[in-house]
């Protein structure tokens, strides 16, 4: 078995470089006492369902343990109530490109593509669709092409005209924390906008594990039986729910550091040339670096420069339709925060120049 060198330092939000297992616990320990309960109203779990509710203007919330589950379980809903099966997002949405189709396997519904894979969707594309649909399903931001968003007022008229269909909005919200460094509005008002909410506990926020969906309180009532069916109620996730309040005390202030040093890492890049950021400027705390070599070279120097620096530039290298070139994102947190611009060209130029010995 071929050795995976350790991590010493690296770009990405989630490579557990800074946080120690050791460090995670005792700032879980931290947050209990003796009288600290389990469950129950004043558990964990309850205290963050009630606090994401609150922040998202919902009448309600629940705990999943993973937002595949939680998202699911929204479309499903929306489905049942309008007795339709179909559901549009972008073609990249999550739900079809990382979940084995659970939607379809699981549930029975069908997924329509709505515009151009490398570019946001518009109110055009939904309105090509066809068929009478249940829900609409917004990521934001759109991950795979670079954490982009649509203009809010772009984003209040594609729900306006989904909503006018009979259908229902439904927010991918895994980084709507991100997300709201842009549109500088509070959260509940770009929760307002949709009639279901998912977020994660464990990206932005570095939990553990787990996810919330928030809606009127009827829907949670309804999804609720759902987590039972599918096997998500689970008894023991109050150290997930710890870990989440955790996040939601200490990352969420620093959203907006994050984005700025996106920013300005991205500006670096695209004054140097070596390589190209997008979107220029980034509009969260995510972006794409898009490289002039293919990915196989790309991917043997990132493991070279790793082994021989302990840095870690990506966790995997995207295909183009242009084989000689490659990109990768970088999502900053608190390990991107130790580079500075200049550092990061340096390392784009080295990593190109290994790419080119490849």
């Amino acid at each position: 078995m071929t050795d995976v060198p350790p991590v010493r330092r690296s770009l990405l939000a989630h490579t557990p470089v800074r946080r120690t297992p050791r460090e995670v616990l005792t700032q879980l320990l931290d947050r209990v006492d003796d009288n600290t309960r389990t469950s129950g109203p004043d558990g964990p779990v309850a205290q963050l369902e009630r606090r994401i509710a609150t922040m998202l203007g919902k009448e309600s919330a629940l705990f999943f343990p993973t937002g595949t589950m939680a998202q699911q379980v929204a479309l499903r809903i929306h489905a049942e109530r309008r007795d339709r099966l179909a559901f549009a997002a972008h073609p990249q949405t999550h739900l079809d490109t990382w979940e084995a189709r659970g939607y379809q396997v699981v549930h029975g519904l069908r997924f329509h593509p709505a515009g151009d894979r490398y570019r946001l969707m518009t109110g055009a594309d939904l309105d090509a669709v066809g068929e009478p649909l249940a829900a609409a399903v917004w990521e934001l931001p759109q991950r795979d092409i670079g954490g982009q968003l649509p203009e809010w007022d772009d984003l209040r008229a594609q729900v306006d005209l989904v909503r006018a269909g009979g259908a229902a909005a439904h927010l991918d919200g895994a980084r709507i924390w991100e997300a709201q460094t842009y549109y500088g509005r509070p959260f509940d008002e770009i929760a307002g906008l949709f009639d279901t909410v998912y977020v994660s506990l464990y990206k932005a926020l570095q939990g553990v594990r787990g996810a919330i969906l928030a809606a009127d309180a009827a829907t949670i009532d309804t999804a609720r039986v759902w987590r039972t069916r599918l096997g998500g109620a689970i008894h023991d996730a109050w150290p997930l729910a710890l870990a989440a309040l955790a996040g939601l005390d200490t990352l969420l202030p620093r959203m907006p550091a994050y984005r700025d040093h996106a920013v300005a890492l991205a500006a670096a890049i695209n004054a140097d040339g070596v390589a190209l950021a997008w979107p220029d400027p980034p509009q969260t705390p995510l972006f794409h670096v898009h490289l002039p070599a293919g990915p196989a070279a790309v991917e043997r120097a990132g493991a070279a420069l790793l082994a021989d620096t302990g840095t870690q530039l990506f966790a995997r290298v995207r295909s183009a339709p242009d084989p000689t070139r490659s990109s990768f994102e970088i999502s900053v947190g608190d390990n991107a925060m130790e580079f500075a611009p200049d550092e990061v060209v340096d390392l784009l130029r080295e990593l190109l120049r290994r790419a080119a010995r490849e």
